[in-house]
């Protein structure tokens, strides 16, 4: 006598997914902000150790303010008559320490990919994009930093400058603008090469017409016309506006259309820089 046994009917495949319900519009913005602040604080707690050198590269944009300063003052024809050389150059060697610490700001992208650091971030459930942002604005609190203790020593020296608490917070957050658009720019150099001493040739290469073709060492008035057109696609050339209207009262009195560049530099850099920073260190 033989029994026979009929087999269930297979389930379809779509029965052995869970579904995931979608993110809500709420989600998404609490997870993409907290990605960013986690990287923030990662990156600033590893900072808060290097107390001792976060004020030793004040020490460098002192140095062009007291020497190159001094040196240049009587040569009106660099800044404007209305202020001494030494309060109109604040602003510019602010934007140039800003601009110094956050393109090297990359070669901890360099370090991180060698110890296979990047390569664990980059397989975590999280937004390329705020990772980069994340990074971006710790690098940006230290440019705060420094700028906080040189506008400090500023004041000890007593150069002229409009002292007010609206001008020095508008400051800070000029710096913390720029330093983020400028960081991001800098992660974007390091997508770009496998080298530290690659980065360091290409980052010297980027700085350098940034500072010079930017409003930072003298007027836009003075340069040639088609310097003075490089100058106005130059975004370092925005925060030194911003700077130079909320410490020393001169300047073009746009700081919205200033702050407006920097927020869309900032969206255009973190876009490529998420675009390029995982095909590249992988």
């Amino acid at each position: 006598m033989s029994s026979t046994t009929s087999a269930a009917p297979a389930a379809p495949p779509d029965a052995l997914v869970e579904a995931v319900p979608a993110l809500t519009a709420r989600q998404v913005v609490v997870s993409y902000v907290g990605t960013v602040v986690a990287m923030a604080q990662a990156e600033i707690h590893k900072a808060g150790r290097e107390r001792s050198v976060l004020v030793a590269r004040a020490a460098q944009p002192l140095l062009w303010l007291l020497v190159f300063g001094s040196a240049v003052s009587r040569v009106r024809e660099l800044g404007i008559e209305e202020v001494p050389y030494k309060a109109f150059l604040v602003p510019g060697v602010l934007a140039q320490s800003v601009l110094f610490v956050a393109i090297f700001s990359g070669m901890a992208i360099i370090w991180e990919r060698d110890l296979g650091i990047t390569q664990r971030v980059l397989v975590a459930p999280a937004f390329r994009s705020a990772v980069i942002l994340g990074k971006a604005v710790s690098s940006a609190m230290r440019a705060v930093i420094q700028v906080a203790v040189v506008l400090a020593v500023v004041a000890v020296l007593r150069i002229p400058l409009e002292w007010s608490v609206l001008g020095v917070v508008g400051s800070l957050i000029a710096v913390l603008l720029g330093a983020t658009m400028l960081s991001a720019l800098s992660m974007v150099i390091a997508s770009m090469v496998r080298s530290r001493e690659q980065f360091m040739g290409l980052g010297q290469l980027v700085t350098l017409p940034l500072l010079f073709a930017s409003n930072a060492l003298y007027s836009v008035e003075i340069m040639p016309g088609w310097l003075q057109v490089v100058a106005r696609f130059n975004p370092l050339t925005y925060l030194v506006e911003m700077l130079r209207q909320l410490l020393v009262g001169v300047g073009p009195d746009r700081l919205l259309l200033d702050a407006g560049v920097l927020v869309g530099g900032i969206v255009v850099t973190v876009a490529i820089a998420s675009r390029t920073f995982p095909r590249r260190v992988l």
